[in-house]
């Protein structure tokens, strides 16, 4: 069996000082694939992502990108080895239009970002449409686009998203889990934090189940919504 693209392996971390809020929690994510992290409120979940971005301390465990050790880098230095993160609230500048959020989300190339530019434009048209409207004018889920967008601009390798449909309606969510089965259909994997369990699962290749910064259940996104302790406990019976 081929290793992950991406793994977060037997973490133990947290913030600062503190206390641990991960314990021996492994994350991994393959080339094409969407892998969803799903739990309830405080198990861990954007913890887990932070921790494989490297934005807190980790006592045990490693990240591996590609095969190579990356847990002593920092989040900069993970972009410039192919990580693009979304984080879930200030992702986006709002004073600057559209096109300019995206040409500052390519700040690491030194080429032409022009076939990139036009790739995002093609994966969100709305975005094409207001590319010269300031994004703060924007809608909650046409944002979400913008962040993601931008992160595409770093051509990733991986995409992680931090509760990318946090806040927005249900039509909207809908919209915005088609263009990230779009994006992992070019081949990018994508490690998602999820609230909505039942959708995100839906939609995933793999599907972990974090409680109280544990391993709970690790299943194909199919497997876990058929299973009868997942949908008592997580997704309401």
């Amino acid at each position: 069996m081929a290793e992950p693209f991406l793994i977060g392996e037997s973490m133990v971390a947290g913030y600062g000082k503190g206390p641990a809020i991960l314990h021996e929690c492994t994350i991994s994510v393959d080339p094409g694939e969407i892998a969803v992290i799903v739990g309830p409120n405080g198990a861990g979940k954007s913890t887990a992502m932070k921790a494989m971005f490297g934005m807190l301390t980790m006592h045990q465990g490693r990240v591996l990108l590609g095969g190579d050790d990356i847990t002593a880098l920092s989040p900069q230095d993970r972009v410039a080895r192919g990580m693009g993160f979304v984080p879930q609230v200030n992702n986006i500048f709002t004073s600057l239009t559209v096109e300019e959020n995206l040409e500052m989300g390519a700040f690491i190339r030194r080429d032409d970002i022009s076939a990139t530019l036009e790739q995002v434009y093609e994966l969100f048209p709305v975005l094409r449409d207001k590319r010269h409207q300031a994004a703060g004018e924007l809608s909650g889920g046409q944002r979400q686009q913008v962040a993601v967008g931008r992160a595409l601009m770093t051509e990733p390798k991986v995409l992680m998203l931090d509760e990318p449909t946090a806040g927005v309606s249900p039509i909207v969510m809908d919209e915005l889990f088609d263009r990230i089965i779009e994006v992992a259909r070019t081949g990018i994997p994508i490690l998602m934090v999820e609230q909505n369990a039942r959708q995100a699962l839906a939609i995933a290749d793999k599907g972990y189940v974090l409680v109280q910064g544990r391993n709970a259940h690790t299943g194909t996104g199919k497997a876990l919504l058929a299973d009868p302790e997942v949908r008592q406990s997580f997704l309401g019976g």
